[in-house]
């Protein structure tokens, strides 16, 4: 009796499509692996030492006070905020005035439904978020500066051109502004009576508004407490190690000979908590 042999015929070019499935996934796992591993690159860190009251006191061990911003990529640089409404010194009666915005090359309709993407600060105020690009909001008589933009995944301010716009507008029996060409501040962080536990990220994120860092001579000056920090630029500051206890965050846009600039919103102070 004749005995039956099986033979298995494997395609030539099996393996070959093999080899080639799991080289892609091997080259998946070490991108996804280098991008786990990878750490944001510190720039511009400043240490500052812990101040002391008595100079023969010993000051007990700990770590000091790091300013610094990370080396990173903007998002969106391309989005657009348009104000429609108000209008530039636009005169609206006591109560629910209109705002109308609209933007381009950003995500906004995606994400509106679940976190706010839109901010505004009225008069240097903390920011208030919104879902939609058409809303009312009740304003007593007075004189108005509103500053909206947008913001990134983390809820910073986007800081190119484009993505932020500011206008004066009056409601009641209000005068408008006086004129004044000078360059101003928005805060978007910290706000007022923010508190920050151990593991929470201390950060300061500012717009500066009306003129160019660079080519204006300006600078940007963070004390808390007795720490100070200078930036020529807009980026988010990141603070590490700062002590418990409460703090005033004061942030002040200066000319770069140290000169204070004029206007009513060239410096904002807020109050703070570590715990």
């Amino acid at each position: 009796m004749a005995s039956k042999i099986w033979l298995k015929i494997i395609p030539l070019d099996s393996k070959p499509m093999l080899m080639k499935k799991n080289l892609i996934f091997l080259g998946f796992a070490v991108v996804f692996l280098m991008a786990c591993s990878e750490e944001r690159k510190k720039i511009n860190e400043q240490v500052v030492p812990h101040p002391t009251e008595d100079s023969t006191q010993v000051e007990e061990a700990r770590e000091e006070v790091a300013f610094f911003q990370y080396e990173e990529l903007p998002d969106f640089p391309d989005a657009i905020l348009e104000l429609y409404t108000p209008l530039g010194n636009q005169v609206f009666r006591p109560g629910k005035v209109p705002f109308e915005f609209n933007i381009k090359n950003y995500p906004f309709e995606e994400e509106a439904s679940n976190r706010f993407r839109l901010f505004l600060i009225l008069n240097g105020s903390d920011p208030v978020g919104h879902r939609s690009p058409i809303f009312q909001q009740e304003l007593q008589e007075g004189t108005y500066r509103v500053v909206a933009f947008l913001v990134d995944e983390a809820g910073f301010a986007l800081k190119n051109f484009g993505n932020y716009i500011d206008r004066d507008f009056q409601v009641g029996d209000s005068r408008p502004f006086p004129y004044s060409a000078e360059p101003y501040l928005a805060l978007n962080f910290p706000r007022a009576n923010q508190e920050y536990g151990a593991e929470d990220e201390f950060v300061v994120d500012f717009l500066v508004l009306g003129g160019d860092m660079k080519l204006d001579g300006l600078k940007v000056k963070i004390e808390i407490g007795d720490y100070e920090y200078e930036i020529d630029h807009m980026a988010p500051i990141r603070i590490e190690n700062l002590p418990a206890g409460e703090y005033q965050v004061k942030v002040s846009l200066l000319r770069n000979n140290n000169t204070e600039l004029e206007g009513p919103f060239s410096s904002v102070t807020k109050t703070v908590i570590v715990r």
